[in-house]
């Protein structure tokens, strides 16, 4: 029984080491890192082959094809729901039809025990399927993917808001899906600007896979990168305080916004909301969407935004309801 367990956490061990060696290892190397001699390793090709893992070889080198590789999931019914609203939230998010996302889904449907939870699970690729197709953004999704996972530059045509369009070799970093808008971000070294930097996916015009490599340094962590973002812009930290009316105070009670906040309550039934972002540029759209029940209190720049941003307003309905 012994040798079956360490036969099958070998197994696993060798698939896992071959999926994430893109370019594959020799047998000798394979043979070190698993602790056993070659004559065991060709033996557990094969045996991951007869398995099903489409292994292939090459000048003496193995490894898996990523783009037929299925793997294999077990869920229990809780683990099951999980995915379920984290397939809700994916159909909240998604402006458009990925093929790649509904594939995801129906698969996860296909092999899900609970026939409620996997019939939903469909219901969902379907409403996702059913929205416009964008090829060119999913080309590019597909192509910064393939890039980031196998640790290859990218070279990008990027369209920045103000509409200029440069050209940059990048080097991807970490994805990430903006919580605020339906949109996709790759954070990257760019060789143009010799730094990191944030790109929205919906403004690459266009994507190819180099052939030169790249190395994450290793004091790079994307989660303390973001830790201070509202939504995925890194920018210089500052401390937002908010109060907000007794009339919708019990909402902003029920929800942690963000990891820094500090919540006081204040006489009147109202509370206040303080917290550290990195900039104002994404949590001013979330402020405004409170309209007149919020007051920015600090900082002084998202305040005469937003104050900018009411009179502004208040001119257009002015205009609109003045008689002729």
């Amino acid at each position: 029984m012994d040798r079956i367990q360490s036969k099958a956490a070998r197994l696993q061990r060798l698939e896992h080491r071959l999926y994430n060696a893109p370019r594959g290892m020799r047998v000798a190397d394979l043979a070190e890192y698993c602790g056993v001699d070659r004559r065991t390793i060709y033996r557990d090709l094969q045996a991951l082959e007869e398995m099903g893992a489409p292994i292939w070889e090459a000048e003496g080198r193995y490894g898996i094809d990523r783009e037929s590789y299925l793997s294999t999931i077990r869920l229990n019914l809780n683990e099951a729901v999980a995915l379920f609203f984290a397939a809700r939230l994916l159909a909240h998010h998604s402006d458009e039809h990925n093929p790649n996302v509904v594939s995801a889904l129906n698969k996860l449907a296909a092999g899900l025990p609970d026939t409620t939870i996997s019939s939903h699970m469909a219901r969902v690729a379907e409403i996702i399927r059913a929205r416009p197709l964008r090829a060119d953004y999913v080309r590019v999704l597909d192509t910064i993917t393939r890039a980031w996972a196998d640790r290859r530059k990218v070279a990008i045509r990027y369209r920045a808001a103000s509409g200029e369009l440069t050209e940059r070799v990048i080097c991807p970093y970490f994805l990430e899906v903006s919580r605020s808008e339906p949109a996709s971000y790759v954070i990257a070294y760019d060789d143009l600007r010799a730094a990191l930097r944030t790109f929205k996916l919906e403004r690459v015009a266009e994507a190819s896979l180099l052939e030169s490599s790249y190395a994450i340094p290793d004091d790079f962590d994307p989660y303390a990168h973001l830790a201070a973002a509202w939504g995925v812009m890194d920018e210089v930290e500052v401390e937002v305080r908010l109060r907000f009316s007794p009339a919708v105070a019990p909402r902003v009670r029920e929800s942690v916004w963000h990891h820094s906040q500090e919540l006081h309550d204040t006489l009147d039934g109202g509370c206040d909301l303080r917290m550290r972002v990195g900039g104002i540029r994404e949590v001013r759209s979330w402020v405004l969407s409170w309209g007149g029940d919020v007051e920015v209190l600090a900082p002084p720049a998202l305040r005469d935004e937003v104050a900018a941003h009411a009179r502004r307003m208040i001119e257009q309905y002015a205009a609109l309801s003045s008689p002729e």
